[in-house]
């Protein structure tokens, strides 16, 4: 008997980690979704040329298409992934979202104004700095609305601004003395069984044409000639960012543990720029918000991902939806078919 027990315990450890390795699955009678909206919203996504795409409804898979296990760029989404790393530092005492940039040390190629450098760590989360600095990774459109430099000061003006969100990234390193990258792996993939993250990250030359994306967890994007701080990339599974959502809805914890603290999500989920009054949509702290308003009764948040790559968290549903595209190979999914997805995706519920 003594010799059976420890190996009861070894097979019982076994299946306890192979039960957390996977997402559990839900039906569609028990999550609430109808089976021939569900194939009508595939054989859109087929055609529209999605690469994936999840529903998870009260923390289990209610519907999935595509290949799941897949990496891809996960774009903007980098910016939701690094709150959750705030969050946590925040709560360690190893930043104060209160210190300027002239406190931290920050200056950049094209030196700082000594009201730019007033701008203080809660700025840049809101994405309400004041300083329009070249930066890397900067799309054409944010380009267009940039405001001049000095023309708004710090606090005072919302511009989704990269300069703001890859400076972010340079302060969580600075403070934690790891790469976000290794520092995601130990706070959060671990944590919440990440079942296709390795931390795995590389540089490359983003103002080289011939550069490719490599088959990494991670890059760095170095924009040498327009500032000292490079844009920091996520490549993510779609089942891995799902768990991600999820314990957000979680407000958090996982298996009962506080990963994330929930007072800091509720923060950065509470509006601080309304970017488009008519739909309801604001800007909190690396998040968009979807606030309560005539049209709906609870708040929602969420991050896109070059107009195409979705991470929404909908407390009010329960539910956490993931949409993907593989935008390192050519593509043809745009913008109007993402809108198309949501609601093809909310027509599905009962």
């Amino acid at each position: 008997m003594k010799k059976i027990l420890p190996l009861l315990s070894i097979i019982f450890l076994f299946a306890c980690a192979e039960k957390e390795a996977g997402l559990e699955y839900i039906s569609h009678q028990e999550s609430g979704l109808e089976s021939h909206m569900l194939d009508s919203l595939d054989s859109f996504l087929g055609s529209a040329g999605s690469s994936s795409l999840m529903i998870m409804v009260d923390g289990k898979i209610a519907h999935q298409y595509g290949d799941i296990t897949k990496k891809h760029t996960v774009h903007s989404i980098r910016k939701s992934l690094i709150n959750s790393l705030y969050g946590i530092a925040i709560e360690e005492g190893l930043i104060d979202t209160s210190a300027t940039l002239e406190e931290l040390g920050i200056d950049d190629l094209n030196t700082l104004t000594k009201q730019e450098k007033q701008a203080s760590v809660a700025d840049l989360l809101k994405s309400r700095s004041g300083v329009y600095h070249h930066a890397g990774a900067v799309s054409e459109g944010m380009l267009e609305n940039m405001p001049q430099r000095g023309q708004y000061a710090p606090g005072e003006y919302f511009y989704y601004n990269n300069w703001d969100f890859n400076v972010l990234g340079y302060i969580l390193e600075e403070a934690t003395n790891k790469t976000i990258y290794a520092l995601f792996e130990e706070k959060i993939a671990k944590p919440i069984g990440m079942e296709d993250y390795a931390g795995e990250f590389i540089e490359i030359d983003g103002e080289n044409p011939d550069s490719e994306i490599p088959e990494t967890d991670g890059f760095y994007q170095k924009e040498s000639s327009k500032s000292k701080y490079p844009a920091y990339h996520f490549r993510l599974s779609s089942r891995d960012m799902a768990r991600y959502g999820q314990l957000y809805l979680q407000n958090g914890r996982w298996h009962g543990k506080q990963i994330v603290p929930k007072k800091w999500i509720e923060a950065s989920t509470t509006p601080h720029s309304i970017t488009n009054p008519d739909y309801g949509i604001a800007y909190g702290m690396l998040w968009y918000v979807l606030y309560p308003n005539e049209n709906r009764s609870t708040k929602s948040y969420y991050h896109t991902g070059n107009g195409v790559h979705m991470l929404g968290v909908y407390p009010g549903s329960n539910m956490v939806l993931i949409h993907r595209v593989d935008t390192e190979s050519p593509y043809s999914f745009h913008q109007g078919n993402f809108y198309q997805m949501i609601s093809k995706v909310f027509g599905s519920f009962k």
